[in-house]
């Protein structure tokens, strides 16, 4: 049973938490089985496009067990063996499990995909993208667009299942497209009956995007109607402690941690703490301990990137790791533009080592805010809801994670 108090300790408006929570589900003290994975630590790094690449899973492994999640890749990309999407698909030497995020619309397609990520890449783990919300995406039928047509989403998990074989297959997705159109529980309910290895909700609709608060209490609706595979809940875990809120406050079976990782991968060394001792209160690092993160991150881009390019991608997780810490505009401004491995640690040596976060810098916005927004969808799209005709091969575009 789950901690039906502890649905109020979080304020709407994202404040800290205020109160631990007094009882905990059986399921956060035991280790987590997704089909035959097994997590010590019942947390999920969720795939983030142009964040969750090998460097970034690299970094955040450092910190402890858990399951790390590729960004996305788009089904047909891989099978004609992008450039792009094979860089996508590559792991690291010692990293295990080798989980992969696959999108795709076309059922034929997904399973080919599928085979290709189990025989040829080797993935130990595989999770179907229905949570998209972006337009690009969604005006074509795709991502968070799928589950409004229930027996298109039955035919592509049936064959993304049959042709995973022994490798778990999961399913992440949101509410609905808008309060009007709610599909969270048949989705879960389809996923379960298809053989689908667990099921993760992202406790937003569409139309939200990632505006306002993640609605904790329909993952504990989710986990009431499913209930013979794993539940896991994403929406704003900001802090160690809000994983330990969500579980008490839902029941789920592990939480998947998105915008509130970023230019922090020490959280999920905080989650490992906080799991082995909920008692335990992380303390955030001084701004020395971060900028050997960063130092070490650039790093790790720079051998997965060509340097240049490395360096680029580095700038926009360089914002992320200063957000909080007070350490002045021009330095701010300064390592935006920066363009070698050099000219970041020159940045980086001018600051206070002994700097602090800014209290609640934790809690600071990170990654998409955007939102609400009008549901872009085909013409006619939800005219007949029964219908599993394939949409368009255009709505398989590469996008957000959802």
């Amino acid at each position: 049973m789950y901690d039906s108090a502890a649905t109020d300790v979080i304020a709407p408006n994202g404040d800290a938490p205020t109160s631990l929570p007094t009882s905990l589900p059986a399921s956060a003290t035991k280790p987590l089985r997704i089909g035959p994975l097994t997590l010590p630590v019942p947390v999920v790094l969720a795939p983030m496009a142009g964040v969750t690449n090998s460097p970034y899973r690299t970094l955040c492994r450092q910190y402890g067990a858990g399951l790390y999640v590729s960004e996305m890749v788009q089904s047909r990309a891989l099978l004609e063996g992008s450039e792009r999407t094979m860089r996508m698909v590559r792991f690291g030497a010692d990293e295990t499990p080798r989980s992969i995020q696959l999108y795709g619309t076309d059922p034929v397609i997904i399973a080919a995909a599928v085979r290709k990520l189990v025989d040829e890449i080797g993935v130990q783990h595989i999770d179907m993208n229905f949570g998209c919300p972006m337009p690009k995406v969604t005006r074509h039928g795709g991502g968070s667009a799928v589950p409004a047509k229930p027996r298109l989403l039955q035919r592509i998990v049936r064959s993304a299942v049959a042709a995973a074989g022994d490798v778990p297959l999961t399913l992440k997705f949101r509410i609905g497209l808008h309060d009007d159109l709610v599909t969270f529980l048949d989705t879960g309910r389809i996923a379960e009956a298809e053989g689908a290895a667990a099921i993760s909700l992202h406790a937003r609709t569409t139309a939200q995007l990632y505006s306002g608060s993640a609605d904790w209490a329909k993952i504990a609706e989710l986990k009431q109607a499913v209930t013979t595979i794993p539940v896991l809940g994403n929406g704003d875990i900001w802090e160690a402690a809000d994983a330990l809120k969500m579980m008490a406050a839902t029941g789920c079976d592990g939480v998947v941690i998105g915008r509130g990782c970023l230019g922090r991968p020490w959280l999920f060394g905080d989650l490992v703490d906080v799991f082995n001792n909920p008692s335990h209160r992380p303390v955030a690092p001084r701004f020395g301990v971060v900028a050997e993160v960063m130092r070490t991150h650039v790093r790790l881009l720079c051998e997965h990137f060509a340097s240049e390019r490395g360096v680029r991608d580095f700038r926009r997780h360089a914002g992320w790791y200063l957000t909080g810490y007070p350490v002045g505009a021009e330095v701010r401004h300064r390592i935006g533009l920066a363009s070698t491995i050099f000219e970041v640690d020159e940045i980086l040596a001018g600051v206070d080592p002994t700097i602090e976060l800014t209290p609640g810098g934790e809690r600071f916005a990170r990654g998409h805010t955007r939102g609400p927004q009008n549901v872009v969808l085909p013409h006619g799209y939800l005219d007949h809801l029964d219908d599993d005709a394939v949409p368009s091969a255009q709505g398989e575009t590469e996008s957000s994670g959802g």
